[in-house]
């Protein structure tokens, strides 16, 4: 069982892209979180953030891209993905108009 995290400490940042803008439109907004968080507690750090509600998410474990240096390959670290889905009407201005 993963130890409590603060609500706050979750959300680690947003993802701005063109997919994630175009799933703004669908009220679906993607943040990269702790590896660390499962669903209850990115749904609650969302409400407690932001105001609204969360109607559903769905996390992906990203893995860490190969980067070359000359001869030698490091990895970026791997990473969590969470696509969060609001309850229609709501939004999140933090993502209108960028």
């Amino acid at each position: 069982m993963p130890s409590e995290l603060h609500p706050y400490a979750v959300l680690i940042r947003p993802i701005i892209t063109e997919k994630s803008t175009i799933l703004a439109g669908q009220d679906k907004y993607v943040f990269e979180v702790d590896p660390r968080a499962n669903k209850a507690q990115i749904k609650e750090a969302v409400q407690l953030a932001f105001n609204v509600r969360v109607a559903d998410v769905n996390t992906i474990n990203m893995k860490g891209k190969p980067r070359r240096f000359g001869r030698r390959v490091v990895h970026r670290p791997n990473w969590k993905k969470a696509i969060v889905t609001l309850v229609p009407g709501d939004k999140i201005e933090l993502f209108e108009g960028v």
